[in-house]
Formats: C-alpha cells, sequence, structure tokens
C-alpha cells in the first residue's frame, strides 16, 4: 500500500519512501553547503579548546541545523526563479516533489530546533551568531541577489560567521585576533566561491533575470577580477599563522605550498579558462584549498598541547 508524503505530484512506495524523502530533505538542506558550515563551526571550537570534545556536538549539530533550514528557507524565498534555471529546476520545490508550505515547514523547524540547542546547549553570543547569520542569508543576501550583481559581497559574511561561533562556544573571546584572522579568510573564500559558480552558470542566470556580473563586465575582466580574488584568498591563508594560528613550521610549510598550489591553479584558469569545465575544475580545487587549511589549523592546534 503505498504512503503518501506530503509531496505535489510524487507518490513513494512502502519500500523506497524513507530513502526518497531522506534524498528530498538532503536536496532541500543544500547538504554540502550545511556540511561546510558545520566544519568550519568545529575547527572553530576545536581552535578555542585545543581538543575534541563531546560539547562540539552541541554547536555543530546546531549550525548544521540552521544551515539546512536557512537553505531550505532559501529554496522557498527563491522558488519561481529555481523554475527558471537548468542548475535548479531539478530540486524539491520546482521539481513538485515537494510543496511550498511543506518545505516553509521543514525550514522553520530547523531553524527553530537549531536555535533551541544554541539556546540551552551552548551561550547566549552563540545563539545571537546562529541567528545573524541565518537573518543575513535569508533576509539580506537571498533578497540582494535580485537587485544588485555583487551581492556576493555582503552575503560573504554568512561563511565569515560560523567559526566564530564554534570559537566563542569553546570559550574563545570574540576580541581574539586569532579567530578573526579565521574569519577573514572565510570572507574573502566565499567571494570567488560565490563568482565562479555564477560563471560556470551564467546563462542561467540571464535567463531568469537575475542581475548577473556577466552583464556588466567582459568575460576577461570578469576574469581578472577572480584571479585577484583567488590570490587574494591565498594571501588571507598564508597570513593566519601570523595571528598565532601556527606553532609548528612543517604546519606553516604545507600551508605555503598548498597555497602555491592554489595561485598555480589561479594562473591557470586566468590563461586557459574559456568554458564551463574549467570554472568548475577551479571552483572545486578553491574549495579543496578551504578544506586542506581547516585540516591544518587543526591539526597544528591538537599537537600543539
Amino acid at each position: 500500500m503505498p504512503i503518501a508524503m506530503n509531496v505535489r505530484s510524487v507518490t513513494f512506495n512502502r519500500a523506497s519512501s524513507w530513502r526518497e524523502w531522506s534524498i528530498v530533505l538532503l536536496h532541500l538542506g543544500k547538504l554540502k553547503i550545511s556540511l561546510l558550515a558545520t566544519l568550519s563551526v568545529a575547527t572553530g571550537h576545536l581552535l578555542a579548546t585545543g581538543k575534541i570534545t563531546i560539547p562540539m556536538l552541541l554547536p555543530t549539530a546546531a549550525v548544521f541545523l540552521l544551515a539546512s533550514g536557512s537553505c531550505a528557507l532559501n529554496q522557498y524565498q527563491e522558488r519561481e526563479i529555481d523554475r527558471l534555471m537548468e542548475r535548479t529546476k531539478s530540486r524539491p520545490i520546482p521539481s513538485g516533489r515537494l510543496n511550498p508550505e511543506a518545505a516553509l515547514r521543514i525550514s522553520m523547524g530547523l531553524i527553530f530546533s537549531g536555535c533551541l540547542i544554541l539556546f540551552y546547549g551552548t551561550t547566549f553570543l552563540g545563539l545571537i551568531l546562529g541567528l545573524l547569520a541565518t537573518l543575513w542569508y535569508n533576509l539580506i543576501y537571498t533578497p540582494l541577489k535580485q537587485k544588485t550583481a555583487f551581492a556576493a559581497v555582503p552575503g560573504a559574511l554568512v561563511g565569515a560567521i560560523p567559526p566564530v561561533l564554534g570559537w566563542v562556544t569553546g570559550g574563545g573571546s570574540m576580541l581574539d585576533p586569532r579567530i578573526w584572522g579565521v574569519s577573514l579568510f572565510f570572507f574573502i573564500w566565499q567571494i570567488p566561491h560565490f563568482w565562479l559558480l555564477l560563471l560556470d552558470f551564467s546563462k542561467d542566470y540571464e535567463k531568469a533575470g537575475l542581475p548577473s556580473i556577466t552583464k556588466i563586465f567582459s568575460t576577461d575582466q570578469i576574469k581578472r577580477i577572480v584571479f585577484i580574488w583567488l590570490l587574494s584568498t591565498g594571501v588571507a591563508g598564508l597570513s593566519l599563522p601570523s595571528f598565532g594560528l601556527t606553532h609548528f613550521n612543517v604546519v606553516s610549510l604545507c600551508l605555503l605550498a598548498v597555497t602555491l598550489w592554489l595561485g598555480w591553479n589561479a594562473i591557470c584558469f586566468f590563461r586557459f579558462s574559456s568554458q564551463g569545465t574549467t570554472f568548475r575544475i577551479a571552483f572545486m580545487n578553491l574549495n579543496v584549498y578551504a578544506l586542506i587549511v581547516l585540516f591544518l589549523l587543526s591539526m597544528d592546534r591538537l599537537l600543539s598541547l
């Protein structure tokens, strides 16, 4: 007997319902984005405490719920735009797998659950930071994307907040320059992250009627701008030891090596990028760089005790 889910046009049978429902929820919450925010929170907490602890689970779980709920709410807000874009038309709402009202309820439930965990399981400042990131993403960045092609710059604040949240819930002070170094790195990293994605799907953005830098600058100009931002990300990564975030020369050398690798990839992007495949490779390499930086900082902190 089929089980009716709260969807617009799809009914799942008993054998596949939980699997299909899980896939819908993961797509609604943009799992990759939510996991990266969660990882940066865990890193901030580890940098503050110097160890992996059970209490770390509370802020990381809370931010995962908040990030998933915020992404779900974003899909509810942009459901009509998503229907017009090839990249997003298969998402749960535009594809008809989930109706907008159900998506809104799910997003509110996730956000509320994340706030409860932060309020009862961490600190009031942690709750404020979590709410700030959520409100900034959904009430500032999301509507701003429909008004300006440069929404990525203020929108990058969303990625700068999670490591600070992890830091303060781990007992660190917001005035400590070390966490501001990490936060600055993520702020700068997010801008080429957004623009590389836009370059890859520029025609989609134009088709949906969204402001796009491709309507303001030529492709060569955009390549130069992104190239500068990629190099700026590398400079931000190299500056982390100056904030007192590394204690071992080998970690600093590894940081230098991976930054040189990013610089080489930026040069290759600038010289040879002319199609979507190259944009996607640059996008992937930039994300790998951020993950390696987080890993190096975490290992350095764990080994410094």
